[in-house]
């Protein structure tokens, strides 16, 4: 149940950068394609080796709270691809 709780909240936080658009959002499409395809076949090994429900569980969550840390520090100005104001 923590899993979903836990991923349901970087999905608001994904929701909301890609929201803004521009090449934030396009690389944040990228990663999380790419992260859930890794972690589709790291689970998929780990099953074939043997592991249990509960150590996927945790490999997922390790990778969940890797996410919402990252997508919840704060970026600059010039990070949220604005263009700064002329003087």
């Amino acid at each position: 149940m923590m899993l979903a709780t836990e991923a349901n909240g970087v999905v608001a936080l994904r929701i909301v950068k890609l929201m803004r658009g521009g090449k934030s959002a396009r690389s944040e499409t990228e990663l999380m394609v790419r992260e859930k395809v890794d972690a589709a076949l790291e689970a998929t090994g780990s099953l074939m080796a043997g592991a249990s429900g509960e150590t996927i569980v945790r490999g997922y969550r390790k990778r969940v709270a890797a996410n919402a840390k990252r997508l919840r520090k704060p970026k600059s100005f010039r990070s949220q691809n604005r263009k700064p104001r002329p003087k």
